[in-house]
């Protein structure tokens, strides 16, 4: 996890330098945490926002992007959704959901050439209940706001 502009960022995905990736910060109320503790855990149901920083969403999603996440709502094929990381749960991630398999969800970043992306391609579906929500709308930057469709996707 790291600070910017006084807001608590958790670096989606493992990599060592930690950029390139899509990541998220979640945001409760009025205070921004960091994820330890789980800031989802007990979280379902009802909208949470998170923070895109990264290229791996492109052209969906872009770094800056402020989303709104229906915690705990059914995740369809092609969705965008939060979950947390497979191999660092204090961790979240935004992915594309591309189908459901018996261990999990198949999650893929839009833009497999970003630098340092990470999902399924690296480890496997991700567990059912690793999978927080799907993305139902963008908030921010007013400019791109509204609604978000699972034909959102590029094709």
């Amino acid at each position: 996890m790291r600070m910017r502009a006084g807001r608590a960022v958790a670096a989606a995905g493992v990599c060592a330098a930690g950029a390139g990736i899509a990541a998220l910060a979640w945001r409760r109320g009025r205070l921004l945490g960091g994820l330890r503790g789980g800031l989802f855990d007990g979280a379902r149901g009802g909208l949470r926002a998170v923070e895109v920083t990264g290229e791996s969403m492109l052209p969906a999603l872009r770094a800056g992007d402020w989303l709104l996440v229906r915690a705990g709502a059914p995740v369809r094929d092609g969705d965008a959704v939060v979950a947390r990381h497979p191999w660092n749960e204090d961790r979240l991630i935004v992915k594309r959901a591309v189908r459901e398999e018996s261990g999990g969800w198949w999650l893929e970043s839009d833009n497999q050439r970003a630098h340092g992306r990470q999902d399924s391609w690296d480890f496997d579906a991700v567990p059912h209940d690793l999978v927080l929500g799907p993305v139902v709308a963008r908030y921010w930057p007013f400019r791109r706001a509204g609604l978000l469709s699972r034909s959102a996707r590029p094709r």
